[in-house]
């Protein structure tokens, strides 16, 4: 698998930061959480995910979803409903966890920040703020584990 730059991850990282705080709801709004003031100084690289643990994931317009484990990721869409697989690389920031791989020959990276989150379109309240960017087609969504589930209603 091609290496690729993570050059971007900070210029996304803030701007999964700051679009969190917008009053779109379908595009993965945040509720009011933000990082400490620790937090932000911690040199640590995030671990609230484990390694084993399974990443879900959903967005919308476009409607998109899917999931992360290990070192592959299945990716959906009305289109697609059973989902791709890709090959993926886990990388630990001091703020979140990203994903990194190419969907066919298009470069994808996944940035999965601990904020919480709504969809927009559910009662559903998420722990993770998902921003993916497809070349340069940047989506927002929102994430959960088995340990770190949503709330709300399992079929809304």
């Amino acid at each position: 698998m091609k290496k690729m730059s993570r050059s971007w991850l900070a210029p996304l990282a803030l701007f999964a930061l700051s679009a969190c705080g917008g009053s779109d709801p379908g595009q993965g709004s945040a509720a009011g959480t933000t990082l400490s003031e620790a937090d932000s100084r911690s040199t640590a690289p995030y671990d609230g995910i484990g390694s084993d643990d399974v990443v879900h994931f959903v967005g919308t317009e476009p409607f998109w979803g899917g999931q992360a484990s290990g070192t592959s990721l299945v990716y959906s869409t009305p289109e697609d409903q059973e989902g791709t697989e890709y090959a993926i690389e886990r990388f630990a920031g001091r703020g979140g966890l990203a994903f990194s791989g190419t969907m066919g020959e298009t470069p994808f990276e996944m940035m999965i920040t601990p904020l919480r989150c709504s969809d927009g379109m559910s009662d559903r309240m998420y722990p993770f703020t998902v921003t993916l960017q497809i070349a340069q087609e940047i989506r927002s969504g929102c994430g959960w584990t088995d340990d770190q589930p949503f709330e709300g209603p399992q079929a809304p």
